[in-house]
Order: structure tokens, then sequence, then C-alpha cells
């Protein structure tokens, strides 16, 4: 799927304020071509047949996750990246931004000058405000996230909640991380909600046939401000109905979700009974999180979707389960380091007939399927998750090779 083709002009990039969208002077469809080539090379033993055709990010305004760091002084804050010397730059009219976290920027600026709290000054490591992570969902609603470094602010910002609210009516979720510690991270591991609990997600149609005369389903997944989700939710939609077009062919009896997050694959793949889509089918979600497992129970359970889901290390579950209890299919999404020799050697041995990974690094996938012998990969595509950047996502379809 190629949406248009003209590259954005990017302020920032051509002052040189910004440097992030390393590849927005290129072509778009440069970068798609150039995406789609480097993963047909690292994983050479994929067919050329089997590739389909790469799916395209869009040029701008997909970006539903802003990570912006407070710079500036009290009373004229600077929203964006650090530049040279720890200098605040601030970038709030970037344009990969979805238009809904561009618009709310500016109040959010005009309110945090308003409270006369300090940006963190990483020189000088004094200062309060570190981070404000902004999360949009296809309706429009927002996560706000507040990253600081005391006590002293998350009183302060209590506080101040209803101006937060005010100035960002949007905002359905708010809450603040507390980082205390001077280390080079995004968040803490400690977060306190002000207000709601987690940002729906509304997925759309994600099931095959939906919308062709088939039965239209729709999928929505609640984020929790911990929680991990695509950045770009038009590919995001694209990377599930993939999967499920390849779940519902194969038609397998089991599954089994592993790294599932809040439950993306798992919901997208398992029977829908109010709509009938599916048939029968075991579906197992499987998630270190237990916020993130919390998530997607609530999901499965608000949209009549069978599936289970467990608290438990992927590898560590898939190592102690009984050999009765393996799926036909296991859907595998790990973090950029892939899978690892344990896993893998696994799913090599496992009965386990076919695999669908999704994955954030090209590099790690090609040395997990050579650790995987027993199976090859009959389809594959490129999505771009990551449009004007080198980062993509690539899923692969697995098959048992048959002796």
């Amino acid at each position: 799927m190629v949406r248009s083709m003209i590259t954005p002009s990017c302020e920032y990039f051509e002052a040189g304020r910004c440097r992030s969208c390393a590849l927005i002077e290129t072509p778009i469809a440069e970068q798609l071509h150039a995406k789609d080539v480097r993963c047909r090379t690292l994983l050479a033993q994929v067919p050329q047949t089997a590739w389909l055709p790469i799916v395209s990010g869009g040029e701008q305004d997909f970006r539903n996750k802003a990570k912006l760091v407070v710079g500036g002084e009290a009373g004229g804050v600077t929203l964006g990246i650090l530049g040279p010397g720890g200098i605040g730059v601030d970038l709030r009219d970037c344009l990969i931004q979805v238009p809904a976290i561009r618009r709310m920027i500016p109040r959010l600026a005009e309110f945090l000058d308003g409270t006369g709290l300090a940006p963190y000054d990483v020189p000088r490591r004094s200062g309060e405000l570190k981070y404000v992570h902004v999360t949009a969902a296809p309706s429009g609603d927002l996560m706000l996230r507040f990253v600081v470094r005391s006590e002293q602010t998350l009183a302060a910002l209590r506080r101040a909640l209803p101006r937060v609210q005010a100035a960002v009516p949007e905002a359905t979720v708010i809450s603040v991380n507390v980082l205390p510690e001077h280390v080079a991270l995004l968040e803490g591991e400690r977060e306190e909600l002000l207000l709601g609990s987690s940002l729906t997600m509304e997925l759309g149609s994600s099931q095959p046939g939906a919308g062709a005369g088939g039965a239209s389903s729709s999928v929505a997944l609640h984020l929790r401000p911990q929680s991990f989700f695509q950045t770009n939710t038009v590919v995001a939609r694209e990377l599930y109905a993939q999967a499920a077009q390849w779940v519902a062919r194969l038609d397998p009896a089991s599954i089994w979700d592993l790294y599932c997050g809040v439950g993306g694959f798992a919901l997208a793949c398992a029977p829908r009974s109010d709509v009938g889509i599916g048939g029968v089918r075991a579906v197992l979600g499987v998630e270190v999180s237990a916020e993130a497992v919390r998530s997607a129970e609530r999901s499965a359970e608000e949209a009549n979707i069978a599936a289970r889901f467990v608290a438990a290390d992927a590898t560590a579950f898939a190592l102690s389960a009984h050999p009765e209890d393996v799926p036909e299919l296991v859907i595998v999404n790990p973090p950029r380091r892939g899978i690892g020799a344990e896993l893998a050697a696994w799913l090599d041995e496992c009965g386990a007939q076919r695999v669908i990974y999704s994955s954030c690094n090209p590099e790690s996938l090609a040395r997990d399927l050579a650790a995987m012998p027993g199976f090859a990969v009959r389809e594959a595509r490129v999505f771009d998750m990551f449009p004007h950047t080198q980062h993509l996502e690539v899923m692969v379809l697995l098959e048992r090779v048959t002796v």
C-alpha cells in the first residue's frame, strides 16, 4: 500500500536544528525501494516470489507518539529534542506528528510556562521537568505523561490538574512519571495516574473480508501509560491485518502470541463469535508485563473475543510447556534484539507447524531465522513503520519443512 509520493519539506532539517528524520530529503519512493531491497538482501533465503509489496507509512502526519524533551527555562520552555551542549530545541511544528499532537503542543507549552517549573538542565543536572510523552488515538483523544524528578513536582502537577485539563481537554489519560536519577532514560518505573486509566486505540477493521462483503469487525486496544504500541497507527492496522489474513488462510486450531504486549496480534487473529469470524481457535497471548496483560484481557472482553492472556516471560513460558500444549502456530513479536538462541532452538524443535515472526530489526531476524533451519519462509512483507529513517518492520510467515 503506497499512498502519496510527495516528500515534505522540513524547516527544522533544512536549518540543521533536527536530523532525526535522516532520509527526509530522499523521495519517499526511493526510501521504500531501499528498505525493500535491504530486507531482501539480508533475508537472502527468502524466494523473491515470496515478497509481498511494501506497505508505506506515509510522508507526514503519521507518528502517533511524541517524546518531547522539556528544555529552555522556567517560563520559557522548549518542547522537542536536546541539541548540542544539552540545549533544548523546540520542535512544536514537527510535521511527522499526527495533527492532534501538533495542535496540542502550543497549549501544553503555555501551561508549563505558567507553572514556573524549571526544565531539567542536563549539563548542570538541575531542574524538574524532563519529558512530556504524548500518545494520540485515532479518535483524537490523548494520553499525556509528565516525566519529572521529584515528589514536589508530582504534587504541583496534581494540584494543577484542572489547569492541565483546561489547556488540553483532549487528554483522557494524564499521569506523572517520577525519575529522580541523573540517567539517560525516557522514564522511570514509578507512574502516578492523575486522570483516567487507559487510552483506547481503535484499530478499525483488521479481519480479512471486512468491508469487502465479509464480516465487519473492529478491535480496540487499551493502552495504559507504560504500555507499548506501534508509533504508526495506519501501518499497525496493516501489520495486524496481514497476520490475520495469513491465519485465516491457514486456519490453525491453536495459536500462541509470544511478546503479545497489549494483545494486537492475538486479538486480530482470535475468533469473533459476534461477527462469525475465526471459527474454533484457541488463542493465548504471553507478555511479561502484567499491566499489558490486564489491558489485553479488557480488550478481549469488550470485543467478545475468545483469547486468553498470561503474564510470563515468553522464552521461559515456551521452554516449560508440555509437548501436548504446543500450538499449531506461534506468533512472535520481540524487541530489537530478537527472540534469541534459546527460543529459536525451541521453535525449531517443537511441534508447531508454522510461525509468524514480526521484527523491527531485520539483522536480528536474519540471525534468528538462521537458527531455525527446520522452517522455510513462505511469504514476507516490509512495513514502513518509521518513514524518513532507516528503521522498519518486516514480517515473515514460516512453515515447517517436511522431509
